[in-house]
This record gives structure tokens, sequence and C-alpha cells, in this order.
């Protein structure tokens, strides 16, 4: 490690020994001059909030865009303090319950769960894989930066998670195609080609979901859960899943996206400042050449 990274890691473990409550007075300060100040994707959270909440007023969205920058902000500070955090810490702020997937897993058979861009991510992956009885693989998006990259790898792998990076997903994945397993997609993922994704009309615009987490799960006949989390206050997450299906042969193609996005708005409309806001859902435009991957009849203008 570099002189200059050594630094910067002593840096962050020293803020990571900080006490949480004193991290999020300045998890209150940064989200205040993210909001008001430097407008970190400002423009596009409240754009989105205005697609999904269009009969909400102005005023209600940007209050919801407040908390969401509170809970983004204390995302933040939370993973930095996992630098240090020991599994006391961990059983503090996670409550969620992995014993239907326990369940679920000793059946013998693989299961997929797609899961949503809600905070706070990190601690749940740490819950989670903790009480979990099988190997649990997490696909994510690498960072670009090799020092941050280092330092979350670490952390998410902490209590045994497998880590799949989504831009190298086969080769890294076919060493686990052969045992049984717990996968967790991020399924709200924009796709990188909107000429192969389905397409869905998703608070009423529509958007493209990705196509792959439905394929694989027919591929290699996994059994399918749901899964939301979310802050049941400052300093505590929850976790929940709900069983889809255990044999997706019986439903028809496109039948298990079209749940999870009625699944993943219905989660959001009970705690809309729960989800990523700051990512664009609605970058694609809908063209004609994509009439063959509608899984409905689109609102368009």
């Amino acid at each position: 490690m570099r002189l200059r990274d050594r630094t910067l890691y002593a840096l962050l473990y020293g803020i990571s020994l900080l006490p949480l409550g004193f991290l999020y007075l300045v998890s209150d300060l940064l989200s205040f001059i993210v909001f008001y100040f430097i407008g970190y994707r400002k423009k596009i959270v409240l754009s989105n909030l205005e697609i999904a909440f269009s009969k909400k007023t102005k005023e209600e969205r940007n209050q919801i865009a407040k908390q969401f920058y509170k809970n983004f902000t204390d995302t933040l500070v939370e993973s930095i303090k996992l630098i240090s955090a020991d599994e006391k810490f961990i059983k503090r702020m996670f409550v969620g319950n992995v014993d239907g997937l326990n369940a679920l897993a000793e059946k013998g058979k693989n299961i997929q769960i797609h899961a949503m861009h809600n905070f706070n991510w990190e601690i749940v992956n740490l819950g989670v894989s903790r009480l979990l009885k099988k190997p649990f693989l997490g696909v994510y998006q690498p960072i670009a930066n090799t020092f941050f990259e280092n330092i979350f790898t670490g952390i998410r792998s902490r209590y045994g998670t497998r880590l799949i990076p989504a831009n190298d997903f086969k080769n890294n994945f076919i060493k686990y195609d052969n045992e049984q397993y717990l996968i967790a997609l991020v399924a709200d993922q924009n796709p990188g080609n909107p000429a192969k994704a389905w397409w869905l009309n998703f608070f009423g615009k529509p958007a493209p979901f990705v196509m792959g987490p439905e394929k694989a799960a027919r591929e290699r006949n996994t059994t399918v859960v749901f899964a939301n989390f979310f802050k049941l206050k400052r300093g505590l997450y929850s976790f929940e899943t709900e069983l889809i299906t255990e044999d997706l042969s019986l439903l028809p193609e496109g039948e298990l996206t079209k749940r999870y996005l009625k699944y993943i708005e219905a989660r959001i409309n009970e705690r809309p400042d729960n989800y990523l806001w700051s990512h664009r859902r609605w970058k694609h435009q809908y063209k004609e050449a994509y009439a063959d991957s509608c899984l409905e009849k689109l609102n368009l203008p």
C-alpha cells in the first residue's frame, strides 16, 4: 500500500473509532450542505421524485428529498464506522430475520434474491451474511478507485459474502455454479443496452428493466425471493423477504419481472426516502424498436 493510501486509511480508521452519535451529527451537517449548497445530483433526485410522486406537492417532494439526503449521508458515516466495527456493533444495527431463507436453503435448491437500491445495503449485507447457513453470493458494482474498492471489498466479505463483480459476472460466477448457494442481485439496475431489456411502466412512465435476473433464475431453476430492507430508526435496519416461487417454469416469461416491479413500487411508496433516487431510473427513452420487449402497454406521451 502506498504511503498516501496508508495515510488515508489511518485517517478513515481513526474516524471510524468515533462514537456513532457524533458521526450522526456530522451526517446532519453533511446532508444540509449537500442539499442546500453542493446539490449532489439534486436535479436528478427532484426529477425522479416528480415522476414517481406527481400527485404530491412540490413541498412534499422536497421533504422526501431532504430525508433522502439524510439517509444518504447516514449511510456514508455508517459505512466508515464499519471499518473498525465489531460483530456486537452489527448485531445492534440489524434486526432482520433470515430464518425463511435458511429454511428454503435446507430444501437443497439454490436461491436467487432480488433486492433493490435501499439504505443501508452495507449493514444489511453483513447482518444477513453472518446468519446464513449456506454460501452467500453478492453481485456488486466495483468501485473505480482501487483504494476504496479494497476497503469495501474487505468490509463486504467480512462474514463470508462471496463478491461477484457485475461487469464480469459470467467468468466469476462459474466457480460457484456446481454448489448450492444464495445469490443476491440488485435487480433494479439500469440496463446497459435498453434494446435488450424488458420495458414496463415504472410509476406510470416507461422504463427498462434488466432481463438477466429472470433469465438466470429460469436457466438454473432457482427459488426466487424478493427482499426489502429499510431503516426502522437511526442506527437500526430491518430486512424482510417474500417467497415468489420455487418453480419459475410455472410462470410465463416476463411475469417475474412484472411482479418485481410491482413489489418495488409498493416498497417505495411505503418509505419514499429509503430509495436511492440519485441514480437515473428513467435514463433511457423508449423507441419503437423496443416494441418486442414490452411486457405491457406503455404510457407513451
